[in-house]
């Protein structure tokens, strides 16, 4: 190709006589000719990125068809040639911690990338309170004043819905410091803060969320094509959404426009367009795939709250969906449990805790832990303590990413499991008292209070009651005089549940329940 970029510069060079038009047209020519010779990377490739240790890492870009790209990284090079749609792909063997170094790939062009760490890429994705910035959390001016942190880089992947999968992503990385943190998601920072100061390694945070997002779009068209259930009631509800949704918008179209007729103002809002399945997978997944990451955190599922009988699959099937995809195994998955709400009520807590009812929220929570304890991997982070009764959005994001970063370390880098919070493990009756025991406990439970709350007991006739409890070393004893012979216990099962149980390490216990009686959300009780 060379050789014939020369002649042809030769011979315009000759022909300067030609007309100006024609002399315009071979110039545009020989530059499209070099644009498609050069070697390009995937935006996560780039100055400032963090590669994954201790695994391959996919490097992966575009040329001209069978255009040969040699990638060298430390004492390493890997070439490949690119193929018939110019897509080319080589894999880097594992890495170790450190850096800053510098990255080249050759092919028709050369392209030298620097200030390049190796150490641990987490992706954090989700709803809004994944999505919720820095510069709107709880005093959170010192932390943006004091990020300046070179062992910590950011990526954040824009918001993107799509019809079909997505190659690319208009973004690259930036050091975390005061001018890059502010509008970033709080719980990445926080998490991926706390995680780099206790492995002393890089961290590399890659952001992709979007407020009020349901998990199906999160997900790809064959994980729910899969399903009979989500293909008939998530992608035919869509279906028949979208239909209602075009007549109300045709709706709205003629009153506005008969407004606008007759001189009256029109304050009517454009209808909103529904969800539609694999839109964000497409545009804010796909693309990233198939990156060497560590894992994942996960804030989402208020959106799904009033499904959470379907959540139960649908969540531990995205987690699926998304480790098969990446390629890269069972990763560490960590999600945060739904914080404590009590949906915009307004009431008082002894309103709140007047008697132990039924809800959606805590159906959903139970959803989140059903898939921690039957996939490999999967950790929750217990948020009873940080909530905001009157706000779906609470601001302390702080806790929220540090016990994500304790997950972490439990889960991801084979540490204790007192980075997890307590979960039900059994419950034994005996003399109108249950003895109830728990998964996760090192060293005695503890009582933050006066008094344990949030315990309630039923018996056959499944009416529950508020509870006696006290801590036993590891377990707990709840009995009530009301129930002589409990057959269920409840805990903290409850919109915004009042609780105050903890492991000795600090982290609250997380809510259940002993039975397995009918749920609000299954259409089948």
């Amino acid at each position: 190709m060379g050789p014939m970029l020369d002649h042809t510069s030769d011979r315009i060079r000759r022909s300067h006589r030609l007309p100006t038009v024609v002399a315009l047209s071979l110039g545009l020519g020989i530059a499209s000719l070099a644009a498609r010779a050069e070697v390009r990377l995937h935006p996560l490739f780039a100055d400032n990125m963090v590669l994954q240790q201790g695994k391959p890492v996919p490097v992966w870009g575009w040329a001209d068809a069978g255009e040969e790209v040699t990638v060298s990284f430390l004492k390493q090079s890997a070439a490949t040639r690119a193929g018939a749609d110019g897509k080319w792909r080589v894999h880097l063997k594992s890495l170790k911690a450190g850096g800053p170094f510098t990255f080249k790939v050759t092919g028709e062009n050369e392209i030298v990338l620097t200030n390049v760490l190796v150490g641990e890429v987490w992706i954090c994705s989700g709803q809004s309170n994944m999505e919720w910035p820095l510069s709107r959390s709880y005093e959170s001016a010192d932390d943006i004043a004091n990020s300046t942190n070179p062992q910590l880089r950011l990526f954040q992947v824009p918001k993107l819905k799509a019809d079909e999968p997505v190659a690319e992503v208009k973004a690259t990385w930036q050091l975390s410091g005061p001018d890059t943190v502010p509008g970033f998601s709080a719980v990445g920072y926080y998490f991926g803060r706390a995680l780099q100061a206790a492995r002393q390694v890089p961290v590399g945070m890659i952001h992709t969320s979007w407020g009020g997002s349901p998990a199906e779009v999160w997900m790809s068209q064959q994980a729910l094509e899969a399903s009979a259930e989500y293909r008939s009631d998530i992608v035919g509800k869509y279906e028949t959404d979208k239909a209602r949704y075009e007549e109300a918008v045709a709706k709205w179209t003629d009153a506005k426009a008969k407004a606008e007729a007759e001189g009256q103002t029109f304050n009517q809002r454009r209808p909103g367009a529904p969800w539609k399945p694999t839109e964000l997978y497409n545009g804010m997944i796909a693309p990233l795939l198939p990156c060497a990451i560590k894992g994942a955190i996960w804030y989402q599922g208020e959106s799904n709250a009033g499904r959470a009988w379907q959540y139960r699959r649908l969540f531990a099937d995205m987690i699926q969906n998304w480790r098969r995809d990446f390629g890269q195994g069972n990763f560490p998955f960590l999600a945060v449990q739904l914080a404590p709400w009590d949906k915009n009520r307004k009431r008082s807590l002894e309103e709140i805790t007047a008697e132990p009812v039924d809800s959606d929220w805590p159906e959903l929570r139970e959803a989140q832990d059903i898939a921690a304890r039957t996939l490999p991997n999967v950790g929750i982070a217990v948020i009873t303590d940080v909530g905001d009764k009157d706000d779906i959005h609470p601001t302390r994001k702080i806790p929220v990413g540090e016990r994500l970063a304790k997950a972490a370390c439990a889960i991801a880098y084979g540490g204790k499991e007192t980075g997890l919070s307590p979960t039900y493990r059994k419950v034994a009756f005996e003399d109108g008292k249950a003895e109830v025991s728990f998964n996760h406990v090192k060293g005695a439970l503890k009582c933050e209070g006066d008094k344990l709350t949030g315990f309630a007991i039923a018996g056959a006739d499944r009416k529950f009651v508020w509870a006696n409890a006290k801590i036993d070393g590891k377990e707990v004893e709840v009995w009530s005089d009301a129930v002589p012979e409990p057959v269920a216990v409840r805990f903290g099962w409850a919109d915004y549940p009042v609780v105050n149980l903890f492991s000795a390490q600090g982290l609250p216990v997380s809510p259940f329940r002993t039975d397995d009686w009918p749920m609000v959300t299954n259409p089948n009780d």
